[in-house]
């Protein structure tokens, strides 16, 4: 069994627990009355045509382990928002990434970014809690869902509920299957989520087959301001970077050295 499938399956599980808990009518009443989100899709488009920052609040990973466990979300957004990033990414997942739905809600509140929930959303339950507890964009991972209907379903729900949808394909029959799905935005994963091995080359392969109305994210192995610069100059329109950030000595300088590259427009 794959990371994918281990993480998919203890997902799965946790689904039911929250069904039981948590009526898909009560997730939804508080999901349409939760306040106005905050501009994902409008943060990642810089005005000056440099390359925005997804800054990631990371507690551990499947790969690497502990990386911050420790961490207290609300500082480390602030300082992220200081150095200029755009937008947040916060870890929801806690069994492989020990994040939680605190951590999201800690880290909005200190700050005035939007966030993304970044976690495995397979089912409409789960995108109804992310507008409910505060998220502003939630992550839809095109090798997590196999059914090219629930893609879109899901796809439609949360826009239809005002919040931005980031669409994540690893490979070209992927990214195919984001596209037909109808995403705006689209993150290219370096990492392949089966052996976890990394190749920004791909990343640089697949950006120009992104339509440029299509807001293009890259997202993995980017640990310094030249990975930053690379993506930039192959037509991404930001970086999601995790690691490098939360390891950092400081992370505010990083993210302001990797917000200065401005971008190569896609036709």
């Amino acid at each position: 069994m794959s990371v994918l499938e281990e993480i998919l399956a203890a997902k799965r599980a946790e689904l039911a627990l929250l069904q039981e808990s948590e009526s898909r009518s009560t997730l939804r009443r508080a999901a349409l009355d939760a306040p106005p989100a905050r501009d994902f899709a409008g943060a990642l488009r810089r005005a000056d045509g440099r390359l925005a920052v997804v800054a990631e609040i990371k507690r551990r990973s499947p790969s690497k382990g502990d990386l911050a466990p420790g961490l207290d979300p609300a500082v480390v957004a602030k300082a992220y928002e200081t150095g200029g990033a755009a937008a947040l990414s916060v870890l929801t997942d806690q069994p492989f990434f020990g994040g939680s739905v605190e951590d999201l809600q800690s880290a909005r509140a200190a700050v005035e970014i939007p966030a993304l929930r970044k976690d495995f959303t397979i089912a409409e339950t789960q995108v109804y809690e992310s507008r409910a507890i505060g998220a502003d964009a939630v992550l839809l991972i095109v090798a997590a869902l196999t059914d090219d209907g629930l893609l879109t379903g899901l796809r439609e729900l949360a826009e239809g509920i005002g919040i931005v949808v980031l669409v994540e394909a690893h490979d070209d029959a992927e990214l195919d299957r984001a596209l037909a799905a109808g995403a705006s935005v689209v993150g290219v994963n370096a990492r392949d989520l089966g052996t976890f091995g990394e190749d920004l080359g791909l990343s640089e392969r697949l950006v120009d087959r992104i339509p440029g109305e299509v807001t293009a994210v890259a997202e993995s192995a980017i640990r310094a301001p030249a990975d930053a610069e690379r993506m930039a100059e192959a037509g991404y329109d930001a970086v999601l970077v995790g690691e490098a950030l939360v390891r950092s000595d400081d992370p505010t300088e990083l993210v302001d050295s990797m917000s200065r590259h401005s971008v190569r427009t896609r036709r």
